[in-house]
């Protein structure tokens, strides 16, 4: 947990005096205290104090959500973009672009969380028809699906209308470049809420890896504590997607970080999780910022540039069946 804390402290000290235009730490941490009207002062207050804090409370949605999930799904190679949250909130952006004519992230931020949650409660429903329940490996196949079809609608959408296609370019990517205090406002309530309840189900979690029958003779209600699971992770994985665009490897590569640290208690997953996953996507926002300066590139690039290595060494280990 220190360790973890102290990387975050770092993340957040290099994404306030990193940039185009450098700012020593001391100086940065002067600046946002009694800020003195230089544009020194504007840049940080202005926009890489809000663009930190939303990676913050980003990061730490992708990386909860990302154990949830694993947990859920007892699988570690399960990623949030399984329940079909990335290609529901893509299809809503292009709607809403094409249709409404919302441009900017301000104006299709909701219509991208809608278009999440809509999308992952079509994969549980998929998931539990008829009397079965919503099974991991149900759970699992009808996201991979719905998936797909929201896939291939986005892609028509977009090549009809050249508006739509313009924005949802600039959105696919991953990006906290011009999020400010607006989208945090509109996605962080959701994002505490479903942190919150990820946090209130890590117990029942913990009786569940055990295997079903042992969880119901502890005392779980399976069903109960897996609906939970899934609005909690729509909550978060949705309302982060909807903020910054889909950011991949973050939901997957923290949590397995996260157990190599402090075990398979979710209790304790879940907590370095808030703090690790922070840390991965302001260091990559960070890099993005620096790597072909003075331009930038998407965080969600580097994001997953970084976690691709990461990924194929994670499937190459013989112990990865399940949790």
């Amino acid at each position: 947990m220190l360790a973890a804390a102290g990387a975050l402290v770092l993340a957040v000290l290099l994404s306030l005096s990193v940039g185009s235009n450098p700012v020593p730490v001391g100086q940065a941490w002067s600046l946002l205290l009694h800020p003195d009207g230089t544009q020194a002062a504007v840049v940080l207050r202005e926009l890489r104090l809000p663009r930190t804090v939303v990676g913050l409370v980003v990061g730490a949605a992708l990386g909860l959500g990302g154990a949830l999930m694993q947990s859920l799904t007892r699988n570690p190679l399960a990623d949030p973009g399984i329940l079909g949250v990335n290609a529901g909130a893509g299809l809503a952006v292009v709607l809403a672009v094409a249709v409404f004519g919302a441009l900017g992230v301000g104006s299709y931020v909701w219509f991208a969380f809608v278009g999440a949650a809509a999308a992952a409660v079509g994969v549980y429903a998929l998931g539990g028809t008829g009397r079965q329940a919503a099974t991991p490996v149900r759970l699992a196949l009808a996201g991979v699906a719905l998936s797909a079809a929201l896939g291939g609608l986005t892609q028509t959408v977009i090549l009809a209308d050249q508006q739509a296609f313009n924005e949802f370019r600039f959105w696919v990517g991953g990006s906290l470049e011009g999020r400010g205090w607006a989208v945090l406002a509109a996605t962080g309530p959701f994002i505490a809420l479903g942190a919150i309840v990820a946090l209130a189900l890590a117990p029942a979690l913990n009786a569940l890896a055990l295997g079903e029958e042992t969880g119901r003779a502890l005392g779980v209600r399976v069903t109960r504590t897996r609906t939970l699971a899934m609005v909690a992770v729509t909550l978060l994985c949705g309302a982060a997607t909807a903020a910054v665009g889909p950011i991949s490897f973050v939901g997957l590569a923290v949590p397995f970080l996260a157990r190599a640290l402090v075990g398979s208690d979710q209790r304790w997953v879940f907590a370095v999780c808030l703090l690790l996953g922070p840390t991965w996507l302001l260091l990559a926002d960070v890099v993005a910022r620096v790597v072909v300066a003075p331009h930038e590139v998407q965080c969600g690039i580097v994001a997953a540039l970084a976690g691709a290595p990461f990924f194929v060494a994670l499937v190459r280990r013989r112990k990865v069946a399940a949790l």
